[in-house]
């Protein structure tokens, strides 16, 4: 899994242009950090969620159509608020209506996360 990852992170691409062959070197620098980790740290529904940022309130769709431009709108407490209203639910909502109140937050989360480890927007 590590060797995937450092293999990804550094990927070559090698093109004739105008029977000339060049090589194109691509850089990634990703966190390394697992959606799956990050997700359940900050309390996140699993990864099938309509919600996919840890970072935004962003949907798959809003994200799908807007792959550039968001702003950084979740904290860590403002995780713990929604997970309290997940838990308590004070205005008696069906599950949809509460999951979209909460926007995928669905458990308790107990590591404050860092702003750029997320990767998913």
């Amino acid at each position: 899994l590590i060797a995937e990852r450092e293999a990804m992170k550094s990927s070559e691409l090698m093109l004739e242009i105008g029977g000339i062959l060049r090589n194109f070197k691509f850089v990634f620098r990703g966190t390394g950090y697992d959606e799956k980790l990050v997700r359940e740290v900050e309390g996140l529904e699993a990864s099938g969620s309509i919600f996919i940022c840890t970072l935004c309130d962003a949907t798959r769709l809003e994200a799908s159509q807007n792959l550039v431009f968001h702003s950084i709108t979740r904290s860590h407490s403002e995780n713990l608020q929604r997970y309290e209203t997940w838990r308590a639910n004070p205005y008696h909502e069906s599950a949809d209506e509460l999951r979209d109140r909460v926007k995928g937050v669905s458990a308790k989360p107990f590591i404050e996360t860092l702003p750029s480890i997320d990767a998913l927007h």
